[in-house]
């Protein structure tokens, strides 16, 4: 026998000539089931952008700091000035001027926020719309921290100011009723993450700055993604109320366990920061800090959307084109069925063509619809074309029951988020079982065990 005959004899019988022919298909198949988990990808960074620019426009992330009361004070430092007449220095004092901010001793925050969704496209995105209802007091205002005299405060220049991180998302005219004067609050940008809205001149602050001082004021802003605040209070409480359903609620402090709920219609949540809670205090001079990461509240968290879902889906390719492969080449060394390996590459390529026709659908309808959709396809196309290769209906029906676990087998897992692992591991174990011990009756060496 010819060098040649030997060859594709081998090639024609060999289990080894097979099994190396379907691994090297398998690793061929892997190069368009990248380009599918590029096309995923891409699709998702698109869906990203669109919303960004939704958000952007609506309103982004918002953090709300304040009310705080802004106090100037004069402080006096001495000066050398030369005097061109004695030829000698003299000794001045000159008024430097300083700024104290307040912090209040009690802030109640009430804020019912309404979620909507909006379109663009087969894109959509969850924004908000809260409205924030803020109460509390005022103390004594105390500046012997830095030992300034009475007389250098300066009472009639005091403001009151909030800091907000999206100005833009702002739907009402800001204002802050301190007792029963009432004040609008005007925008002041700078080059900071917080934006400033400032008052006019408090009047009568020094009359009445012995006083509990009450203020009130009402904030309706448009956000995405979260909405929290800064615990100023000495004594801080927030409460929310959404329509929203799947919250997280984030930042430096969670709710109390008592006013919580969730449910399919909303939530509800409280919070209670105490100033011992937090390591700032109740006033800062010259320079108000970013205190943003002490900050608490929700985030509208949107469940695993239908590209993550796919994507996690695609992570499996490579286990459903392997298993699927490794059956048919089962079945053929078992029943001595010719199976080419064009035709190892046709059942491959439809089962990358799944991933397709899964991303495809999904955008226009659900994940649970498209999967369905898309497994009852290419499963059909599989089993169908498997019939005419195997000519058997046992061999075929075991091509369908295969498939129809491994599809259903990777949907439970992908719904399934603490238990995947576990869940899938329990899943590889039970098919790697079952592999060893459908092949254990096969003679490797090319012959089937009697």
């Amino acid at each position: 026998m010819t060098p040649q005959k030997r060859i594709g004899n081998w090639l024609k019988n060999s289990i080894s000539a097979k099994m190396i022919t379907v691994g090297f298909l398998i690793l061929i198949l892997l190069i368009p089931l990248g380009f599918v988990n590029d096309l995923i990808w891409e699709r998702g960074q698109r869906q990203q952008e669109v919303i960004s620019e939704i958000n952007t426009k609506w309103g982004e992330e918002v953090i709300i700091n304040g009310p705080i009361l802004k106090v100037p004070y004069n402080q006096f430092v001495e000066e050398k000035v030369f005097d061109e007449k004695t030829k000698t220095f003299l000794i001045t004092e000159k008024a430097v001027r300083h700024e104290a901010y307040f912090f209040p001793d009690e802030l109640n925050i009430n804020s019912n926020i309404t979620t909507q969704p909006l379109e663009r496209g087969i894109y959509k995105s969850v924004v908000y719309t809260a409205n924030s209802n803020v109460k509390g007091l005022f103390s004594q205002l105390d500046f012997s921290e830095k030992e300034v005299d009475a007389k250098d405060i300066l009472w009639d220049k005091a403001t009151v100011l909030y800091k907000v991180s999206n100005l833009k998302g702002i739907r009402n005219t800001v204002s802050i009723k301190l007792n029963n004067q009432t004040y609008d609050l005007k925008p002041k940008f700078d080059n900071t993450y917080m934006n400033t809205l400032e008052s006019g001149f408090v009047i009568n602050l020094k009359e009445i700055q012995d006083k509990a001082l009450n203020f009130e004021s009402t904030i309706a802003i448009n956000g995405s993604n979260r909405l929290q605040y800064v615990p100023i209070g000495k004594e801080t409480r927030v409460a929310m109320k959404s329509n929203w359903h799947s919250p997280s609620f984030n930042g430096n402090f969670l709710p109390d366990t008592e006013g919580k709920k969730i449910s399919e219609n909303g939530f509800e949540a409280q919070w209670k920061v105490l100033e011992t809670n937090r390591r700032f205090g109740q006033s800062f001079y010259d320079n108000l800090p970013d205190l943003n990461d002490f900050a608490f509240g929700t985030e509208f968290l949107v469940p695993v959307d239908d590209y993550q879902k796919t994507s996690r889906t695609s992570k499996y390719g490579f286990m459903i084109i392997g298993l699927t492969l490794l059956v048919f080449l089962l079945i053929q060394i078992s029943s001595k069925i010719p199976i080419h390996p064009f035709q190892y590459l046709m059942i491959g390529l439809a089962l990358v063509l799944f991933y397709t026709l899964l991303i495809s659908i999904s955008e226009h309808k659900n994940y649970l619809f498209a999967y369905v959709i898309s497994g009852i396809a290419i499963v059909s196309l599989i089993t169908i074309y498997s019939r005419s290769i195997l000519k058997s209906t046992k061999f075929t029906l075991l091509i369908l029951g295969s498939m129809l676990g491994l599809y259903s087998f990777i949907f439970v897992i992908i719904q399934l988020e603490d238990y995947a692992l576990l869940v899938g591991s329990i899943g590889l174990f039970v098919i790697l079982a079952t592999i060893m011990l459908t092949s254990r009756k096969i003679d490797w060496s090319g012959q089937l065990a009697q």
